[in-house]
């Protein structure tokens, strides 16, 4: 295996991943502010969970995302 070359191509993945996740959290919470489902000082759980084929466990990310 190329250590180099796989290191790069997960560094791709998960940028990938951030850029998507952030930009579809930030679109969905400004929806649910719009129609009144969230008031904007909530604290949200949230739970990412990456599958790679072939890999036998998925990877289990928690946390909260704070709206003020």
């Amino acid at each position: 295996m190329d250590e180099d070359a796989f290191n790069m191509s997960v560094r791709k993945f998960l940028k990938k991943l951030g850029v998507s996740a952030q930009r579809e959290i930030e679109l969905s919470v400004r929806e649910q502010l719009e129609v009144g489902e969230l008031r904007g000082d909530e604290t949200l759980e949230a739970t990412a969970t990456v599958v790679v084929s072939g890999l036998p466990r998925d990877v289990v990310v928690t946390g909260t995302i704070a709206l003020s």
